[in-house]
């Protein structure tokens, strides 16, 4: 089997001054502090969540 690629998200910078729905984008993909991050798959809808709050975060492949 082929192994899952995996995505490093890092969220840098605050949402105290986002649009709500960032906010709600950045709390769904599991985000609780600044500097904490989350290791999720990469595909299609990871990626489009990503490209809502592209300048909230940082992302590396794992």
């Amino acid at each position: 089997m082929a192994e899952e690629k995996k995505l490093k998200i890092t969220l840098v910078k605050s949402t105290i001054g986002a649009v709500p729905k960032n906010r709600k984008v950045v709390e769904s993909m599991g985000f609780h502090k600044l500097n904490s991050f989350v290791i999720l798959p990469d595909n299609a809808a990871t990626r489009g969540q990503i490209a809502m709050i592209r300048h909230l975060v940082k992302v590396e492949e794992v």
